[in-house]
């Protein structure tokens, strides 16, 4: 079970940092409209906020790697947790897809992280 909760938590932190790249350096290009479905104009406005939430998403990456480095319970967990946190309240107040996109990887996560125990 702790291989399968690694690989879920390697997962989530591929995404995060998938979601920095995202947001640091394709937000303002026409990649970056197209996945968020943004006009040029709302890109040009919003780019510098959206590369300060892809730095924290880096953040949450960085946490998920060293946990999985350090095989530390509480690391893992800590990070897993801000993850949820961040995914419902995206869902809720930005899109409902974020819920199944960041949420749900993170709960699994969590889920198989209390099974290995």
């Amino acid at each position: 079970m702790t291989f399968a909760a690694n690989i879920v938590i390697a997962i989530v932190a591929i995404l995060h940092i998938g979601f920095l790249v995202l947001e640091m350096f394709f937000w303002n290009h026409p990649f970056g409209r197209k996945t968020f479905r943004m006009t040029p104009e709302y890109s040009q406005a919003s780019a510098s906020l959206a590369a300060n939430q892809g730095l924290y998403n880096g953040f949450l990456a960085a946490g998920l790697i060293w946990g999985l480095i350090s095989g530390e319970f509480g690391v893992k967990l800590f990070f897993l947790t801000c993850v949820l946190i961040a995914g419902i309240f995206g869902g809720l107040t930005a899109r409902r897809s974020i819920l199944y996109i960041q949420a749900l990887p993170a709960l699994l996560g969590m889920l198989l992280l209390f099974l290995s125990r």
